[in-house]
């Protein structure tokens, strides 16, 4: 499915600031262009505030695109990880994922009568948030398995496709398409232009992130690392098919995070970008890797008025020990506050 209208500008706004940055030498970190006889500079990143952050970012890309620097590192081992929910799009109040599931549970409920008077399935249907807290992970696979699994790889791509095309935020009453960080978008496009392959690293499940990844981030399906499903190849009425069994396959959070880059992308990343302790192993491997300069980012969502303001106490995105190492590792803070002058796209 193709998304429209204001990411279709969005898409061609920044892919035309890929084709200037890509005309600049790979020593110096922003694009020019002449403009009567002068060169005038293009900034990659002109939602990010000239503040230490940003000029951090344009440092290291500076380094490592630069055959004379001692952090300059190969175009092939250019790697960089993003995380998803939080960290590229809102993850507030909800995973977006899990809304999803919530939806399919109610939908599903009426082939599954029983549902009404079992956890967590009862307190879905009802609305009951201190039961599904309660149920805790256990009762979150119940409710993931029950909607991801039982049909076809190619059905499940359809059924994600439909509810992402129709379906709000709850709070701020657009699509959750629209709700992607219009920073991040740029800074993806700047490290693209930077001889950076970029890959989305997720604790959600790749199947979901999947259907929608290149028409909003420009990150194809194969650069998407993610949770998984069991899923078995059969043949029915001569036609080839991928069931989803009823059984995780990977998790991919916190430490299962370097596990699924080494399985799926093959080498270690030079960047990474995280917002929550689930990202706390791939930047502490990211980091910590030997061979040219390297990259930890942490985005602290610290901005009620535009987004949220969250980190130690939320239950969704909990930023604790990742926080407290920051310093220590040299992991870049950003602030949603002070570092963005733009949260979302056509703010």
């Amino acid at each position: 499915m193709r998304f429209r209208g204001s990411y279709v500008r969005r898409v061609a706004l920044t892919a035309l600031m890929a084709f200037l940055l890509s005309c600049a030498s790979s020593q110096t970190p922003e694009a020019r262009e002449p403009r009567g006889g002068a060169e005038v500079e293009v900034d990659p990143l002109p939602s990010w505030n000239d503040t230490g952050a940003k000029a951090k970012i344009v440092e290291f890309v500076r380094a490592v695109t630069d055959p004379e620097d001692p952090g300059f590192v190969e175009p092939g081992l250019r790697i960089a990880t993003f995380d998803h929910d939080g960290t590229l799009w809102v993850e507030q109040p909800m995973y977006a994922e899990m809304a999803f599931a919530l939806h399919r549970v109610r939908e599903l409920s009426q082939v599954h009568p029983e549902w009404r008077t079992q956890e967590p399935f009862r307190a879905v249907l009802e609305g009951d948030k201190q039961a599904l807290i309660a149920a805790g992970s256990p009762g979150l696979v119940e409710v993931i398995v029950a909607s991801h699994t039982g049909m076809s790889a190619t059905l499940f791509e359809t059924i994600v496709a439909e509810w992402i095309r129709d379906a709000r935020h709850p709070d701020l009453e657009r699509p959750y398409t629209e709700l992607v960080y219009q920073p991040q978008l740029e800074l993806l496009r700047y490290l693209e232009s930077k001889g950076f392959k970029t890959f989305i690293v997720s604790g959600g499940s790749v199947e979901f992130m999947r259907v929608f990844s290149e028409d909003v981030y420009g990150i194809p399906p194969e650069r998407v690392v993610g949770s998984s499903i069991e899923t078995r190849y059969e043949v029915q009425g001569g036609k080839p098919s991928l069931f989803r069994l009823q059984e995780i396959d990977f998790v991919n959070d916190k430490a299962g995070k370097p596990v699924g880059i080494h399985e799926h992308v093959g080498r270690q990343p030079i960047l990474a970008f995280g917002n929550s302790d689930g990202d706390f192993e791939m930047l502490q491997w990211t980091t910590l890797g030997s061979g040219g300069s390297r990259m930890g980012l942490i985005l602290h969502h610290d901005d009620a008025e535009r987004e949220y303001a969250y980190d130690r106490a939320s239950r969704i995105g909990t930023l604790d020990r990742a926080l407290d190492a920051a310093a220590g590792s040299g992991w870049v803070v950003v602030s949603m506050k002070k570092d963005w002058n733009t949260v979302f796209p056509e703010d």
